[in-house]
């Protein structure tokens, strides 16, 4: 909390520091009225002084507070609420609510100790996993290294596929043993820099090198990019060069999710401090904070004696003169209609927010956290940026339009070709699209086994997987049903170490030739 607090504090700023300008007639206004009500009377002529005090309530006392002491504060507040206080930037709704986050897993025999049942690696894919789960909506990338350093999957909003290729890493699957983190640190910074939000880097390890301590050393005191480090070791165990890092952020491997947490709020930092730099986003006008500090004040008038009539009539006629849009409904007094949306979408009510959005983005991502992605989809068609053209790839995907998903991801590379999950992305729709064609190419169309068009749709516009009855009676047995996703999922895991090692292979003779 305090780092949000001191990120805040230094952020801090007006988007219309002239209307300040108010505040100095507002101060003579004060001084000026004020004065003249705390004035000691005049001795009364005509009494003798000792039955004037008498006579006297109140002598001696002074009147700390008066009705011009309430008016001038909430004029103060209305002034600081016209001036736009903000001390944080309106996120774009298409990137990562968080900071994005290359996870750079260890994968060494050391790892494969059981002293953390079942071992090692495998609490470490747990823990992993756990952490994908709890920033869902986010960008996070692997990285494995042993000797050498891969990519096992570039920044993705999809956990499934980094389980995949996570479940498939093992010590057999890396080229050279060795625990090289200097390479992994490369790769990760690499990763994030094709991003246009700065991110953080998680190594996930059981301890670090002397060989490896200085690039981490040099990268810290450049106050580059934030490293976090979550030993998976047992308590009390050494860690190597780790324990001498200077201002390292280490996180011991917990049984509950302690661990996660500390991790999440040290990529929220990240994300605040990415946010706060970018000149691209606007400033979140906060000026409602101070509107509703100062209606408090306006209900002290209702006592008797407090009543500035004066004071009525200019908010009066200042509510009259306003447009009659204004005064429709009460909330629009103090929120604009995007500002209404984001209060429903952070309340989970994204029906109601998709409503309320003016900014298309953000209607759009409304739509489709709602879950209704042909509308979604529609929508972000009729906007022409790469950002919009990667929403509608994603929500084509989600709603199994195969090739429209292709076709709106391509438009978004279009746009811009250095748009890594796009690409991304289109590689994995690419590979659906392909397997289900070619699973009906083999198989039947999947009704015999319950999975009718609600399971999978696509257009087939490449005239594949056509077969007739004829063909079917030729058969000796009839043809295996079509998989379901998941079970594709699971046969993909099997074959997913053999695919890695591989790679994993010729990334390493590729880098070895001249």
């Amino acid at each position: 909390m305090m780092d949000v607090f001191w990120d805040a504090v230094s952020a801090f700023r007006f988007l219309r520091p002239a209307v300040l300008a108010m505040l100095l007639p507002i101060g003579l206004l004060w001084w000026g009225i004020r004065r003249r009500m705390v004035r000691p009377e005049q001795a009364t002529q005509g009494m003798a002084p000792h039955l004037a005090r008498a006579l006297t309530v109140g002598e001696g006392a002074s009147q700390r507070i008066v009705p011009i002491d309430g008016v001038a504060m909430c004029l103060i507040l209305l002034s600081l609420a016209a001036a736009g206080p903000s001390w944080s930037r309106v996120p774009n709704p298409l990137l990562a609510q968080t900071a994005p986050l290359v996870v750079a897993l260890e994968v060494s025999r050391s790892m494969e100790a059981p002293d953390l049942p079942p071992s090692r690696l495998e609490r470490a894919k747990f823990k992993i996993l756990d952490l994908v789960q709890a920033r869902a909506g986010a960008r996070t990338g692997l990285i494995a290294y042993g000797g050498t350093a891969h990519q096992v999957a570039p920044l993705t909003e999809d956990p499934n596929v980094l389980r995949v290729m996570l479940e498939a890493l093992s010590p057999a699957v890396m080229p050279t043993p060795g625990e090289n983190a200097t390479d992994a640190l490369a790769l990760a910074k690499a990763a994030l820099e094709s991003n246009q939000t700065p991110g953080a880097i998680l190594f996930v390890l059981d301890d670090l090198s002397a060989t490896d301590a200085p690039a981490f050393a040099a990268e810290m005191e450049a106050d580059g990019v934030p490293v976090i480090f979550l030993v998976a070791a047992p308590k009390g165990e050494a860690i190597g060069a780790l324990e001498r890092l200077p201002g390292a952020t280490i996180v011991p491997l917990s049984a509950d999710d302690a661990d996660v947490k500390a991790i999440e709020r040290a990529t929220a930092s990240a994300y605040r401090a990415a946010l706060l730099g970018d000149e691209r986003l606007e400033w979140d006008d906060r000026g409602w904070v101070f509107g509703w500090l100062a209606m408090p004040l306006l209900l002290i008038w209702f006592r008797r004696g407090w009543t500035m009539r004066w004071a009525v009539y200019v908010l009066l006629l200042g509510g009259g003169i306003a447009p009659s849009p204004v005064r429709a409904d009460v909330l629009d007094w103090f929120f604009t209609p995007d500002q209404r949306g984001m209060m429903a979408f952070r309340d989970k009510n994204y029906t109601d927010a998709a409503e309320l959005f003016q900014n298309p983005m953000w209607r759009g991502y409304a739509l489709f956290k709602s879950g209704n992605y042909e509308e979604a989809a529609e929508h972000y068609a009729r906007i022409d940026t790469p950002e919009a053209a990667f929403a509608e790839g994603m929500a084509r995907l989600r709603n199994r339009q195969y090739r429209p998903a292709i076709a709106a991801y391509e438009k978004a590379l279009t746009l811009r070709p250095d748009f890594a999950e796009a690409e991304w992305n289109l590689q994995v729709s690419r590979a659906i699209l392909e397997y289900v064609e070619a699973t009906r190419e083999a198989g039947d169309t999947g009704e015999e086994a319950g999975i009718g068009a609600d399971d999978v749709v696509f257009d087939n516009e490449a005239k594949r997987g056509a077969q007739t009855d004829s063909d079917f009676s030729e058969q000796e047995d009839a043809p295996a049903p079509m998989q379901t996703a998941e079970q594709w999922m699971r046969s993909v895991d099997t074959d997913m170490g053999d695919f890695l090692r591989t790679r994993f292979v010729q990334e390493n003779a590729a880098r070895d030739q001249p």
